[in-house]
């Protein structure tokens, strides 16, 4: 995927539509809405279950739930980058999700991302808290604490704390400071970045022992005007079919 495809799935609005060959879908289309973390499984999850269903689906991302507003307002269903951040979101918006329809989809593994061919031979947790190392922190985007976690069981954190130059909270934000900060040697996030900054990005894999995972997250609006089709899309996640898209993607 080039910079400017990522870009734009990263930013704003990212709309997503299949009409049936045979016709128009004549309801009100299915109106998805989530973070950016699971945005590339989940829309090509939309494109196979509304080309399968003949129906029209939207997805709506953007960073800190700035959609939360047209979510209240027409949506269907809301999915989140791990269970911490959608109870966060939840907590912040008591009546959107209808609590019995929560849903935990796959799990995602936590490494390290560094810089392509790994200069600084960074091979664990305990070389991010090496003399020199510079590293970013995502707090944000389902990784708030995902360093801390992982670095508490091994005694590391005020060696890794030291050692941190910036920290963001969105994954537009990451992306950018990636970019734009060579100085930054590398950070602690989910195995799944490595696929979309993979121009500029390797990732170290920690031992399965050692391996931190969250769990992406989805539930239905509680006033949602397609419930059964938003059970149905939810159904359809949980199917090998979906579970195959959310494993070439980086899921477990």
């Amino acid at each position: 995927m080039n910079e400017r495809v990522l870009r734009s799935a990263w930013i704003g609005v990212v709309a997503i539509g299949w009409l049936a060959a045979s016709g128009a879908w004549a309801g009100t289309p299915l109106m998805v809405f989530g973070m950016e973390g699971p945005l590339l499984p989940m829309r090509e999850c939309v494109d196979l279950f509304s080309k399968a269903q003949k129906v029209s689906v939207q997805i709506v991302t953007g960073p800190g739930g700035t959609w939360i507003a047209q979510a209240k307002r027409e949506g269907d269903l809301v999915y989140g980058n791990s269970e911490t951040s959608f109870s966060a979101l939840t907590s912040r918006n008591p009546r959107l999700i209808d609590p019995k329809s929560r849903t935990t989809l796959y799990l995602r593994a936590a490494g390290i991302l560094v810089r392509p061919k790994n200069p600084n031979g960074i091979q664990s947790l305990a070389d991010l808290a090496r003399n020199g190392i510079k590293l970013m922190d995502l707090n944000g985007a389902g990784q708030q604490g995902m360093w801390e976690d992982m670095a508490g069981v091994e005694g590391l954190i005020a060696g890794i704390r030291k050692n941190i130059a910036v920290t963001v909270e969105t994954a537009e934000d990451a992306a950018d400071r990636w970019k734009d900060m060579p100085e930054l040697d590398a950070w602690v996030g989910f195995e799944s970045w490595r696929d979309r900054l993979k121009d500029t990005t390797d990732l170290v894999q920690l031992p399965p022992e050692k391996r931190l995972y969250r769990a992406t997250v989805i539930g239905i609006i509680a006033d949602s005007p397609n419930r059964p089709l938003a059970q149905k899309f939810i159904e359809f996640l949980q199917t090998p079919e979906a579970h195959a898209v959310f494993q070439k993607c980086g899921w477990k």
